[in-house]
Protein backbone atom coordinates (compact mmCIF):
# COMPACT_ATOMS: atom_id res chain seq x y z
CA UNK A 1 0.00 0.00 0.00
CA UNK A 2 1.31 3.32 -0.66
CA UNK A 3 0.08 7.44 -0.01
CA UNK A 4 -1.27 8.77 -2.78
CA UNK A 5 -2.42 12.02 -1.96
CA UNK A 6 -3.32 14.49 1.20
CA UNK A 7 -6.45 16.96 1.67
CA UNK A 8 -6.69 19.41 3.96
CA UNK A 9 -10.26 20.20 5.58
CA UNK A 10 -11.55 23.07 7.49
CA UNK A 11 -14.99 22.82 9.18
CA UNK A 12 -17.03 24.95 10.92
CA UNK A 13 -16.97 24.40 14.44
CA UNK A 14 -18.89 26.88 17.46
CA UNK A 15 -17.74 30.04 15.62
CA UNK A 16 -14.24 28.67 15.06
CA UNK A 17 -12.71 26.51 11.67
CA UNK A 18 -11.76 22.91 12.82
CA UNK A 19 -8.89 21.84 10.21
CA UNK A 20 -8.56 18.18 9.37
CA UNK A 21 -6.29 16.63 7.20
CA UNK A 22 -7.32 13.33 5.20
CA UNK A 23 -4.66 11.17 3.93
CA UNK A 24 -5.44 8.33 0.92
CA UNK A 25 -3.46 5.50 -0.40
CA UNK A 26 -4.08 3.25 -3.70
CA UNK A 27 -6.23 0.42 -1.81
CA UNK A 28 -8.70 3.18 -1.72
CA UNK A 29 -8.41 3.27 2.63
CA UNK A 30 -8.33 7.04 3.84
CA UNK A 31 -7.53 8.17 7.10
CA UNK A 32 -8.07 11.05 9.12
CA UNK A 33 -6.38 13.31 11.56
CA UNK A 34 -6.63 16.93 13.39
CA UNK A 35 -4.50 20.04 13.50
CA UNK A 36 -4.30 21.53 17.36
CA UNK A 37 -3.16 24.39 16.65
CA UNK A 38 -6.15 26.16 15.46
CA UNK A 39 -4.42 29.82 16.25
CA UNK A 40 -1.94 29.46 12.97
CA UNK A 41 -4.01 27.43 10.19
CA UNK A 42 -1.82 29.24 7.60
CA UNK A 43 1.42 28.32 9.25
CA UNK A 44 0.03 24.90 9.17
CA UNK A 45 -1.37 24.61 5.94
CA UNK A 46 2.49 25.15 4.70
CA UNK A 47 3.92 22.87 7.16
CA UNK A 48 1.42 20.66 5.63
CA UNK A 49 1.99 20.91 2.10
CA UNK A 50 5.90 20.40 2.67
CA UNK A 51 5.37 17.36 4.88
CA UNK A 52 2.83 15.57 2.94
CA UNK A 53 5.42 15.89 -0.19
CA UNK A 54 7.69 13.93 2.04
CA UNK A 55 5.50 11.28 2.58
CA UNK A 56 3.93 10.64 -0.82
CA UNK A 57 4.43 7.44 -1.83
CA UNK A 58 5.91 5.65 1.38
CA UNK A 59 3.82 2.57 2.90
CA UNK A 60 1.20 4.64 5.33
CA UNK A 61 2.35 1.38 7.85
CA UNK A 62 5.29 2.73 8.53
CA UNK A 63 4.33 4.96 11.12
CA UNK A 64 7.25 5.12 13.00
CA UNK A 65 9.79 5.53 10.34
CA UNK A 66 7.85 8.34 8.61
CA UNK A 67 7.51 10.11 12.12
CA UNK A 68 11.23 9.97 11.97
CA UNK A 69 10.99 11.64 8.55
CA UNK A 70 8.97 13.95 8.99
CA UNK A 71 10.57 15.46 12.41
CA UNK A 72 13.91 15.16 11.76
CA UNK A 73 14.33 15.42 8.36
CA UNK A 74 14.18 18.91 8.35
CA UNK A 75 17.40 19.04 10.50
CA UNK A 76 16.01 21.44 12.75
CA UNK A 77 13.50 20.24 16.05
CA UNK A 78 9.81 20.66 14.88
CA UNK A 79 8.17 22.91 16.77
CA UNK A 80 4.54 23.28 17.66
CA UNK A 81 3.60 24.31 13.82
CA UNK A 82 5.57 21.67 12.09
CA UNK A 83 4.47 18.93 15.64
CA UNK A 84 0.63 19.94 14.54
CA UNK A 85 1.22 19.27 10.86
CA UNK A 86 2.88 15.77 11.50
CA UNK A 87 0.02 15.14 14.25
CA UNK A 88 -2.69 15.14 11.56
CA UNK A 89 -0.42 13.47 9.18
CA UNK A 90 0.52 10.83 12.23
CA UNK A 91 -3.27 10.31 13.43
CA UNK A 92 -4.34 9.53 10.39
CA UNK A 93 -1.73 6.76 9.48
CA UNK A 94 -3.16 4.90 12.52
CA UNK A 95 -6.51 5.12 11.26
CA UNK A 96 -5.43 3.92 7.98
CA UNK A 97 -3.18 0.92 9.72
CA UNK A 98 -6.23 0.16 11.71
CA UNK A 99 -8.78 0.42 8.52
CA UNK A 100 -6.05 -1.83 6.74
CA UNK A 101 -5.72 -4.64 9.59
CA UNK A 102 -9.44 -4.52 10.14
CA UNK A 103 -9.04 -3.41 13.69
CA UNK A 104 -9.83 -0.27 16.14
CA UNK A 105 -6.82 1.30 16.63
CA UNK A 106 -6.80 0.71 20.22
CA UNK A 107 -6.39 -2.95 19.30
CA UNK A 108 -3.00 -2.11 17.84
CA UNK A 109 -1.31 -0.36 20.53
CA UNK A 110 -1.85 -3.35 23.14
CA UNK A 111 -5.50 -3.58 23.23
CA UNK A 112 -8.11 -2.64 26.50
CA UNK A 113 -6.92 -1.96 29.93
CA UNK A 114 -10.29 -0.56 31.01
CA UNK A 115 -13.69 -0.91 29.65
CA UNK A 116 -14.17 2.86 29.03
CA UNK A 117 -11.95 6.42 29.76
CA UNK A 118 -13.32 8.64 32.30
CA UNK A 119 -13.82 12.40 31.11
CA UNK A 120 -14.51 15.26 32.29
CA UNK A 121 -16.85 18.88 30.64
CA UNK A 122 -16.40 22.32 30.25
CA UNK A 123 -18.34 24.79 32.56
CA UNK A 124 -17.82 27.36 29.90
CA UNK A 125 -17.95 31.10 30.74
CA UNK A 126 -20.86 33.06 32.59
CA UNK A 127 -18.96 32.83 35.86
CA UNK A 128 -20.34 36.77 36.31
CA UNK A 129 -23.93 34.96 36.47
CA UNK A 130 -22.61 33.20 39.82
CA UNK A 131 -26.08 31.69 40.42
CA UNK A 132 -27.19 30.49 37.23
CA UNK A 133 -23.09 29.46 36.89
CA UNK A 134 -23.59 27.24 39.87
CA UNK A 135 -26.75 26.10 39.07
CA UNK A 136 -25.35 24.52 35.61
CA UNK A 137 -22.81 22.85 37.90
CA UNK A 138 -25.45 21.15 39.59
CA UNK A 139 -27.45 20.35 36.13
CA UNK A 140 -24.44 19.27 34.71
CA UNK A 141 -23.90 17.04 38.21
CA UNK A 142 -27.77 15.23 38.13
CA UNK A 143 -26.66 14.16 34.29
CA UNK A 144 -24.63 12.27 35.56
CA UNK A 145 -20.90 13.92 35.31
CA UNK A 146 -18.31 13.32 38.01
CA UNK A 147 -15.50 15.67 36.68
CA UNK A 148 -16.11 19.51 35.79
CA UNK A 149 -13.83 22.13 34.62
CA UNK A 150 -13.90 25.54 34.79
CA UNK A 151 -11.20 28.55 34.45
CA UNK A 152 -9.99 31.27 36.38
CA UNK A 153 -12.80 34.32 35.25
CA UNK A 154 -11.64 37.85 33.92
CA UNK A 155 -13.73 40.74 33.48
CA UNK A 156 -13.96 41.35 29.31
CA UNK A 157 -10.43 41.44 27.79
CA UNK A 158 -9.08 42.62 30.84
CA UNK A 159 -6.93 40.20 33.24
CA UNK A 160 -6.64 42.26 36.88
CA UNK A 161 -4.52 39.33 38.12
CA UNK A 162 -5.22 40.09 41.81
CA UNK A 163 -8.38 40.49 41.05
CA UNK A 164 -8.59 37.33 39.09
CA UNK A 165 -7.03 35.47 42.28
CA UNK A 166 -9.56 36.65 44.70
CA UNK A 167 -12.81 35.62 42.03
CA UNK A 168 -10.80 32.33 41.29
CA UNK A 169 -10.60 31.54 45.00
CA UNK A 170 -14.12 32.47 45.82
CA UNK A 171 -15.39 30.66 42.55
CA UNK A 172 -13.66 27.43 43.46
CA UNK A 173 -15.23 27.65 47.36
CA UNK A 174 -18.50 28.36 45.71
CA UNK A 175 -18.54 25.47 43.05
CA UNK A 176 -17.62 23.20 46.18
CA UNK A 177 -20.34 23.99 48.41
CA UNK A 178 -23.06 23.96 45.34
CA UNK A 179 -21.83 20.35 44.42
CA UNK A 180 -20.86 18.75 47.38
CA UNK A 181 -18.07 16.47 48.38
CA UNK A 182 -18.13 13.53 45.54
CA UNK A 183 -17.65 15.80 42.45
CA UNK A 184 -14.18 16.53 41.08
CA UNK A 185 -13.10 19.80 40.36
CA UNK A 186 -10.54 20.99 38.17
CA UNK A 187 -9.69 24.85 38.05
CA UNK A 188 -7.39 25.88 35.18
CA UNK A 189 -5.62 28.99 35.29
CA UNK A 190 -4.71 28.88 31.74
CA UNK A 191 -1.22 30.56 32.41
CA UNK A 192 -2.65 33.46 33.08
CA UNK A 193 -0.97 34.18 36.72
CA UNK A 194 2.26 35.25 37.34
CA UNK A 195 4.02 33.40 40.13
CA UNK A 196 2.94 34.74 43.15
CA UNK A 197 -0.70 34.74 42.16
CA UNK A 198 -0.27 31.22 40.95
CA UNK A 199 0.99 30.28 44.32
CA UNK A 200 -1.83 31.75 46.43
CA UNK A 201 -4.39 30.70 44.31
CA UNK A 202 -3.12 27.10 44.93
CA UNK A 203 -2.72 27.23 48.24
CA UNK A 204 -6.14 29.02 49.12
CA UNK A 205 -7.87 26.25 47.42
CA UNK A 206 -6.68 23.09 48.78
CA UNK A 207 -9.08 22.44 51.17
CA UNK A 208 -12.07 22.26 48.45
CA UNK A 209 -9.61 19.51 47.14
CA UNK A 210 -9.16 20.12 43.46
CA UNK A 211 -8.50 16.90 41.26
CA UNK A 212 -5.92 18.89 39.72
CA UNK A 213 -5.35 22.72 38.92
CA UNK A 214 -4.09 22.77 35.21
CA UNK A 215 -1.23 25.33 33.84
CA UNK A 216 -0.91 27.38 37.03
CA UNK A 217 2.17 28.64 34.91
CA UNK A 218 2.93 29.55 32.02
CA UNK A 219 5.30 26.87 29.61
CA UNK A 220 8.14 28.41 28.48
CA UNK A 221 10.05 27.95 31.37
CA UNK A 222 9.06 24.35 32.62
CA UNK A 223 11.25 24.25 35.72
CA UNK A 224 9.25 27.08 36.95
CA UNK A 225 6.89 24.32 38.01
CA UNK A 226 9.66 23.34 40.66
CA UNK A 227 9.43 26.48 42.87
CA UNK A 228 5.45 25.65 42.78
CA UNK A 229 5.53 21.99 43.54
CA UNK A 230 7.76 23.10 47.15
CA UNK A 231 4.59 25.60 47.86
CA UNK A 232 1.42 23.55 47.27
CA UNK A 233 -0.36 20.63 47.54
CA UNK A 234 -2.82 20.76 45.08
CA UNK A 235 -1.90 18.67 42.34
CA UNK A 236 -0.37 19.99 39.21
CA UNK A 237 -1.30 19.55 35.85
CA UNK A 238 0.63 21.06 32.38
CA UNK A 239 1.66 20.27 28.89
CA UNK A 240 -0.97 21.02 26.43
CA UNK A 241 1.54 23.84 24.98
CA UNK A 242 4.14 20.88 24.80
CA UNK A 243 5.00 19.64 21.23
CA UNK A 244 7.73 16.64 22.11
CA UNK A 245 8.86 13.68 24.61
CA UNK A 246 11.33 16.31 24.90
CA UNK A 247 9.28 19.32 25.78
CA UNK A 248 7.42 17.01 28.65
CA UNK A 249 11.10 15.42 29.98
CA UNK A 250 11.98 18.03 32.48
CA UNK A 251 8.25 18.05 34.25
CA UNK A 252 8.40 13.84 34.16
CA UNK A 253 11.77 13.34 35.33
CA UNK A 254 11.87 15.50 37.83
CA UNK A 255 8.37 14.72 39.10
CA UNK A 256 7.06 18.54 38.99
CA UNK A 257 3.62 17.58 37.92
CA UNK A 258 0.80 14.92 38.62
CA UNK A 259 -0.75 14.86 35.61
CA UNK A 260 0.73 15.30 31.89
CA UNK A 261 -1.54 17.32 29.61
CA UNK A 262 -0.97 15.57 26.23
CA UNK A 263 -3.04 17.02 23.03
CA UNK A 264 -2.20 14.29 20.29
CA UNK A 265 -2.91 17.08 17.94
CA UNK A 266 -0.35 19.23 19.23
CA UNK A 267 2.26 16.44 20.53
CA UNK A 268 3.37 14.97 17.38
CA UNK A 269 0.19 12.54 17.27
CA UNK A 270 -0.29 9.24 18.60
CA UNK A 271 3.32 7.73 17.40
CA UNK A 272 4.86 10.27 20.18
CA UNK A 273 2.05 10.46 22.60
CA UNK A 274 2.39 6.35 23.59
CA UNK A 275 5.69 7.43 24.44
CA UNK A 276 5.29 10.57 26.37
CA UNK A 277 2.45 8.22 28.35
CA UNK A 278 5.31 5.62 28.91
CA UNK A 279 7.54 8.12 30.64
CA UNK A 280 4.83 8.60 32.61
CA UNK A 281 4.49 5.64 33.84
CA UNK A 282 8.15 5.28 34.62
CA UNK A 283 7.40 8.35 37.19
CA UNK A 284 3.45 7.65 38.73
CA UNK A 285 2.50 10.66 36.50
CA UNK A 286 -0.57 10.29 35.95
CA UNK A 287 -2.28 11.04 31.91
CA UNK A 288 -5.27 13.76 31.15
CA UNK A 289 -5.14 14.24 27.49
CA UNK A 290 -6.33 17.60 26.62
CA UNK A 291 -8.77 18.00 23.60
CA UNK A 292 -10.54 21.35 23.02
CA UNK A 293 -11.04 20.16 19.78
CA UNK A 294 -13.64 18.34 18.15
CA UNK A 295 -14.41 13.90 17.77
CA UNK A 296 -10.94 13.25 15.71
CA UNK A 297 -8.96 14.24 18.89
CA UNK A 298 -11.58 13.12 20.91
CA UNK A 299 -11.36 9.67 19.18
CA UNK A 300 -7.59 9.53 18.95
CA UNK A 301 -6.81 10.50 22.87
CA UNK A 302 -9.77 7.71 23.69
CA UNK A 303 -7.77 4.86 21.84
CA UNK A 304 -4.39 5.96 23.59
CA UNK A 305 -6.46 6.04 27.12
CA UNK A 306 -7.62 2.83 26.77
CA UNK A 307 -4.32 1.07 26.37
CA UNK A 308 -2.67 3.37 29.08
CA UNK A 309 -2.32 1.98 32.43
CA UNK A 310 -1.67 5.22 33.48
CA UNK A 311 -4.53 7.28 32.11
CA UNK A 312 -6.77 8.90 34.10
CA UNK A 313 -9.31 11.06 32.30
CA UNK A 314 -9.62 12.95 28.89
CA UNK A 315 -10.80 16.47 28.42
CA UNK A 316 -14.04 16.68 26.48
CA UNK A 317 -15.28 20.37 25.52
CA UNK A 318 -19.17 19.76 24.44
CA UNK A 319 -20.29 17.54 21.82
CA UNK A 320 -20.28 19.17 18.16
CA UNK A 321 -22.97 21.17 17.63
CA UNK A 322 -25.58 20.67 14.58
CA UNK A 323 -23.82 22.70 12.05
CA UNK A 324 -20.32 20.56 12.98
CA UNK A 325 -22.73 17.17 13.44
CA UNK A 326 -23.61 16.75 10.21
CA UNK A 327 -20.32 16.45 8.65
CA UNK A 328 -19.14 13.46 10.77
CA UNK A 329 -20.51 10.19 9.26
CA UNK A 330 -19.25 8.34 12.02
CA UNK A 331 -17.81 9.45 16.07
CA UNK A 332 -17.20 8.14 19.74
CA UNK A 333 -19.92 7.63 21.71
CA UNK A 334 -19.60 9.69 25.17
CA UNK A 335 -22.08 9.46 28.04
CA UNK A 336 -22.24 11.86 30.81
CA UNK A 337 -18.29 11.28 32.75
CA UNK A 338 -17.58 8.44 30.14
CA UNK A 339 -16.02 8.14 26.66
CA UNK A 340 -16.95 4.13 25.06
CA UNK A 341 -14.71 2.44 23.05
CA UNK A 342 -15.49 1.77 19.64
CA UNK A 343 -15.10 -1.70 17.61
CA UNK A 344 -15.15 -0.02 14.19
CA UNK A 345 -12.07 -0.41 12.21
CA UNK A 346 -9.29 2.42 12.57
CA UNK A 347 -10.66 5.32 14.95
CA UNK A 348 -13.80 4.92 14.69
CA UNK A 349 -15.07 7.91 13.11
CA UNK A 350 -15.52 9.49 9.44
CA UNK A 351 -16.69 12.65 7.37
CA UNK A 352 -18.39 13.36 4.51
CA UNK A 353 -16.05 14.57 2.55
CA UNK A 354 -18.13 16.47 -0.13
CA UNK A 355 -20.11 18.02 2.57
CA UNK A 356 -16.78 19.34 4.06
CA UNK A 357 -15.18 20.38 0.44
CA UNK A 358 -18.46 22.39 0.19
CA UNK A 359 -18.01 24.91 3.42
CA UNK A 360 -14.43 25.90 3.94
CA UNK A 361 -14.21 27.69 7.00
CA UNK A 362 -11.43 30.56 8.12
CA UNK A 363 -10.47 29.99 11.85
CA UNK A 364 -11.77 32.65 14.29
CA UNK A 365 -8.94 35.14 15.88
CA UNK A 366 -7.82 33.79 19.56
CA UNK A 367 -8.91 36.41 22.28
CA UNK A 368 -6.21 38.94 23.39
CA UNK A 369 -6.57 39.98 27.44
CA UNK A 370 -4.57 43.08 29.11
CA UNK A 371 -4.18 44.21 32.16
CA UNK A 372 -5.30 47.58 33.26
CA UNK A 373 -2.50 48.90 32.45
CA UNK A 374 -2.74 48.16 28.89
CA UNK A 375 0.11 45.55 29.04
CA UNK A 376 -0.46 42.19 26.98
CA UNK A 377 -1.07 39.00 28.82
CA UNK A 378 -1.63 35.54 28.14
CA UNK A 379 -5.61 34.43 27.35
Amino acid sequence: MKITGWEVLTLPDRGDAMMLVVVDTDEGIHGIGEVGLRSRQQAVAGALSHLGGLVLGEDPLRTEQLWQLMFRSGFYPADRVIASAIAAIDVALWDIRGKAYGVPVHELLGGQVREYVPCYVHLGDGMADRPRFLERCRTLVADGWTHLRFSVPHDGDVLDERRTLRDGIALFHEVRDAVGDSVELILDVHTRLDPPEAVTLCREIESARPYFVEDALRAEHPDSYRMLRARTGVPLAAGEQFASKWEFAPLIENELIDYARVDIAIAAGLTEARKIAAACETHNIKLATHNPLGPVTAASSLHLNLTTPVAAIQEHQSDPDDTLARFFTHRPTITPGRVLPSTTPGLGIDIDRDLARAHPTPPRPLPTLHRPDGSFTNW
